[in-house]
């Protein structure tokens, strides 16, 4: 016997009973995209691996351990995405959309990261990213979380997460912020979890975020970068909390907060959620005005965010808020002739579009026909006997009532569903 193939750890199938409740927050996600004018752009999984170096900075946990990269035929260096950001902007770059155009921008589709499984953490993972270009104001910083606010609220979620806000500054601001806190590091290097002693090296900022709890008590008497912002981006960050407070959007700051990758400046945010554990953040974003210019365009501001679908689907499970998510059929029929059967749903489908028809396939006596029937969860099951099919009638066996069968004119069906079940839900 051949020895079973499994799924690449980290990897994970989404089965029929869970892709309901993907469908639900992608569906709610395209509809909120859409009613603010974005549009969706669709790019490749696999990129030159140069352009993760380039964007995201070479001396990173990504870059040097996370990557999925290969060698091709022609020995080129080839990477699946690690993240979206890189690619929109090779794209956008690459076909003409970014230099002195405005653009929103929005994708949905798979990342790939070689680390440690855990829940919400995955080696294949999911991101909803949106993208913005050619606006240098706050306000579009301001649209953005606006919007995330939104969201929360169309899924059922507004209560179970909260925004954190802070800014980085200028790359100046920050280099000389960056210096400050080196030199307050070295003094307290034995203090440090192992992490943020290797961190020190490559990219010391992400130290500011660290989860141990002896480096964030030696952290209390650090440097603040807000001591370091250059006036353009403390005036940009006013603004900022001008326009939330007005919109009614609350935040907390949070000095310590940083973004893991090279290319942010000014405003950072991330929606974190308590309802996951250690898991907790659900959306994270900022600006990255240098970026364009980075990877080769003109300069070009920049701001966007990611959220991960995995987390989010997470959170919609754990409050409960996926409970009344139906993708069961609302009918299942069944007939002595499958022919008959079979057109007999095509017309119930064309006349009541919205209605969920599951046909049986397969054959059976009608006992176990009525079983699967059952067994689907559909509300009313329609049966064609040999008399139902010779008449044009058709009989409606109610699975969910206490109710006798009926028996109607095939062409009464329509009516039927519009006074017994659509009228219902």
């Amino acid at each position: 016997m051949s020895k079973r193939i499994k799924a690449i750890r980290g990897m994970n199938d989404i089965l029929p009973q869970d892709s309901a409740v993907w469908q639900y927050l992608e569906s709610t996600v395209r509809a909120l995209l859409n009613q603010y004018s974005y549009g969706e752009i669709r790019m490749p999984i696999v990129e030159y691996t140069d352009l993760f170096k380039r964007s995201i900075g070479e001396v990173t946990d990504i870059v040097e351990k996370e990557m999925y990269t290969f060698l091709d035929r022609n020995d080129e260096s080839l990477t699946l995405r690690p993240e979206g950001t890189a690619g929109c902007v090779r794209a956008g770059e690459e076909n003409g959309l970014l230099y002195n155009q405005v653009q929103r921008l929005w994708y949905m589709g798979p990342m790939f990261r070689y680390e440690k499984p855990q829940k919400g953490r995955y080696r294949q993972f999911h991101q909803i990213g949106v993208e913005t270009f050619g606006m240098n104001g706050p306000d579009i910083d301001a649209e953005l979380i606006i919007m995330t606010a939104r969201l929360w609220k169309a899924l059922g979620i507004a209560d179970q997460v909260s925004l954190q806000l802070n800014s980085l500054g200028s790359n100046e601001a920050r280099a000389q912020f960056r210096d400050a806190l080196v030199a307050f590091l070295n003094d307290h290097f034995d203090e440090l979890d192992e992490d943020s002693k290797r961190r020190m090296d490559s990219n010391p900022l992400r130290v500011l975020d660290s989860k141990d709890e002896g480096t964030q008590a030696v952290l209390k008497h650090a440097p603040s970068l807000h001591d370091y912002l250059d006036d353009e981006s403390r005036e940009h960050f006013e603004q900022l909390k001008t326009a939330l407070d007005a919109a009614g959007v609350p935040y907390q700051i949070n000095p310590n907060l940083v973004r893991g990758l090279d290319y942010y400046c000014k405003t950072v945010f991330e929606w974190v959620t308590t309802a996951l554990g250690a898991q907790g953040t659900v959306c994270a974003g900022g600006r990255y005005d240098g970026l364009v210019q980075q990877l080769g365009g003109k300069p070009t501001p920049a701001v966007g965010f990611a959220m991960g679908i995995e987390r989010l689907v997470l959170l919609l499970e754990a409050t409960g808020v996926v409970q009344h998510i139906n993708n069961t059929p609302d009918v299942y029929l069944m007939s002595e002739d499958p022919i008959q059967g079979l057109l007999l749903a095509e017309k119930v489908r064309n006349q009541l579009p919205d209605l969920r028809v599951q046909c049986h396939c397969g054959g059976g006596k009608f006992k176990k026909q009525i079983k699967k029937a059952d067994d689907s969860g559909a509300r009313f099951a329609l049966v064609l006997g040999e008399s139902e099919i010779t008449n044009r009638q058709v009989a409606i066996k109610f699975l969910r009532e206490q109710r006798e069968q009926v028996v109607i004119p095939q062409d009464q069906l329509q009516t039927f569903f519009a006074e017994n079940l659509i009228s219902q839900e």
